[in-house]
């Protein structure tokens, strides 16, 4: 991941599970949040079908299209390496200061100066103009959680699972800090919603009527597993 020892090792110190371990990497994922959770938060509504999804599951396990992702993966990962020098990871991180805030990035550097990059690949049947807003979502998410500056997204276009250029595509997605403190305050909620709903005898803390033409306070986020 680099030369500079000192990120190296902040890095390395908040890895949690690795998805060569399948099963203790999704069993860490289930404790946290992750950027596919997050790729569904934008509205209210959204915490709500993310905290079924979160608990009950969505009864998706894969199908052809993933399973091509997931064959294809490596071999991108390998173009992206060589191309812009951004090794493959598979280590699940968690956040600095929110263990339970965590991300699987697909690809993770350290430049020179010190700065993290990360890629994020997808493969896809449809031609992008710009990249999906849930993308971004994720891109953004991981950058926060491991505090990089910048990603490299990485597409390759496929028609019958077969993809039609010779080389992916791919666009850097800037650091976003006001996209990621939406991001943070939706996964927030999220957590105090799994936490509600795990925990039924909790009382939900009863929050001040807000004063005319001030926001309503947000429910504090409350620091127990859920």
């Amino acid at each position: 991941m680099g030369d500079n020892g000192e990120v190296n090792s902040a890095l390395l110190s908040r890895i949690v599970a690795d998805s060569s371990d399948r099963i203790s990497w999704l069993r860490a994922r289930s404790r946290g949040i992750t950027a596919t959770d997050v790729a569904t938060l934008s509205t209210p509504a959204s915490i709500q079908r993310a905290a079924d999804a979160k608990l009950g599951g969505t009864g998706f396990s894969g199908n052809a299209f993933t399973d091509h992702g997931r064959a294809r993966e490596p071999e991108i990962a390998r173009w992206v390496a060589a191309t812009h020098g951004i090794n493959p990871s598979s280590a699940l991180f968690r956040a600095e200061v929110e263990h339970r805030h965590l991300a699987t990035p697909d690809g993770i550097a350290v430049t020179e100066r010190g700065a993290v990059v990360l890629a994020e690949i997808k493969t896809t049947t449809k031609s992008w103009r710009s990249i999906p807003r849930n993308y971004l979502r994720q891109v953004w998410w991981q950058q926060y959680v491991i505090g990089a500056e910048r990603t490299l997204v990485v597409w390759e276009e496929h028609k019958d699972f077969v993809p039609i250029d010779d080389e992916p595509l791919c666009r850097w997605v800037e650091r976003d800090d006001a996209e990621i403190a939406k991001l943070v305050g939706l996964a927030n909620a999220l957590i105090d919603e799994l936490y509600h709903r795990t925990n039924p005898a909790a009382r939900r803390p009863v929050l001040p009527e807000p004063a005319p033409g001030t926001r309503p306070l947000r429910e504090p986020l409350l620091s127990l597993d859920f």
